[in-house]
């Protein structure tokens, strides 16, 4: 919509600039005539309707997917061929209005220096025209690369997370299928609940909240069962916070990852508490959790957190973020911040 105001308004100067030039000029040798000043009227309204036809033509034709030799013979021609139509519709209506008795009766010769003026505008219009057009397209091809790019490096990440998430489930059910069948078989069809979930997850690269910490009760759920009292839960997500938008399987992963380093390493257990608030245009995220922030995490961290950080770059570039950091009373606590809009 922007470009086409401005290619809009570009006309109305362009056209409007060289039509009252040739006006200012023709007036010193007929003065101010009624006839004359509607002939250019309509030569300013032809000029326009004409070259914007031609662009029409430029654009279905294909003219600059591929610039070369054959598009500047074309513009050439073009060029050549608008200025006679152009100059012949100056004759035409200067004939029509006048009677016969118009400035190009009386001065044939400006015929000849009409289509040689209007063509050398309409050679510049179109240099100018494709110009511009080219590189707004070269601009457009190329954030058009850069979306499927990201699309990819999206599918990709995503892809990575899922059967690493699925994996830490069928781990928590293997260690009670023997111990105890009759939770393993809860958890089982806990499982099926959260699979079902992601089988029927479509195709969006974010989710709302509130949806992202469904998932992450039932997968909670799960965990209670094999951790039992030594997982003690607390949530409190901020209803405002609920509805907005953050990367699937973030929170999820976050969980996954502090009760795997941090409470599944202690033996007393611990508390887990997952925070949500939406501050200053932003919408704050925390997960904390009993243990200690080291320099020897593991690649199985690495992974986790690396591919947040992956999508978050993605999605937000440097308007989103991932900390960890160490706590009070040894606790780790991880932050993310992730802004209200894309």
């Amino acid at each position: 919509m922007k470009n086409k105001i401005i290619y809009r308004c570009w006309q109305v100067v362009f056209w409007g600039g060289y039509t009252g030039f040739l006006l200012s000029q023709t007036v010193k040798y007929t003065g101010w005539q009624p006839h004359i000043v509607l002939d250019y009227v309509l030569f300013f309204g032809y000029c326009i309707a004409l070259t914007d036809l031609l662009r029409r033509q430029i654009l279905r034709r294909g003219w600059l997917d591929a610039v070369s030799f054959r598009t500047f013979g074309l513009g050439i021609l073009a060029g050549v061929a608008l200025g006679a139509i152009q100059t012949f519709l100056v004759v035409a209506t200067d004939f029509a209005l006048s009677a016969g008795h118009g400035y190009f009766f009386q001065e044939p010769v400006g015929i000849l220096w009409t289509w040689l003026g209007v063509g050398v505008m309409d050679l510049y219009w179109i240099g100018l025209y494709c110009g511009v057009k080219t590189r707004l397209l070269s601009k457009e091809r190329q954030f058009r690369l850069e979306l499927a790019l990201r699309e990819a490096e999206l599918r990709a990440l995503e892809a990575q997370i899922n059967p690493h998430f699925l994996f830490n489930c069928l781990n928590s059910i293997r260690g009670l299928v023997i111990e105890d069948p009759q939770k393993a078989q809860d958890m089982i069809t806990r499982f099926a609940t959260l699979l079902r979930h992601n089988l029927n997850h479509d195709s969006r690269h974010t989710v709302s909240l509130a949806a992202e910490a469904e998932v992450v009760a039932d997968y909670l759920a799960l965990e209670k069962v094999r951790f039992e009292d030594r997982l003690r839960l607390q949530v409190a997500i901020d209803p405002a916070a609920a509805s907005l938008q953050v990367p699937p399987m973030i929170l999820q992963t976050l969980v996954e990852n502090a009760l795997k380093h941090g409470i599944g390493r202690l033996t007393q257990g611990g508390d887990l508490q997952i925070r949500a608030a939406a501050h200053n245009g932003s919408l704050i995220l925390e997960v904390e959790n009993a243990g200690e922030l080291t320099d020897s995490r593991t690649s199985d961290t690495q992974v986790g957190l690396n591919n947040i950080r992956e999508r978050l770059r993605i999605l937000y570039g440097d308007r989103a973020s991932l900390a960890l950091r160490n706590g009070e009373g040894g606790r780790v606590v991880a932050t993310v911040q992730i802004p209200k809009t894309p």
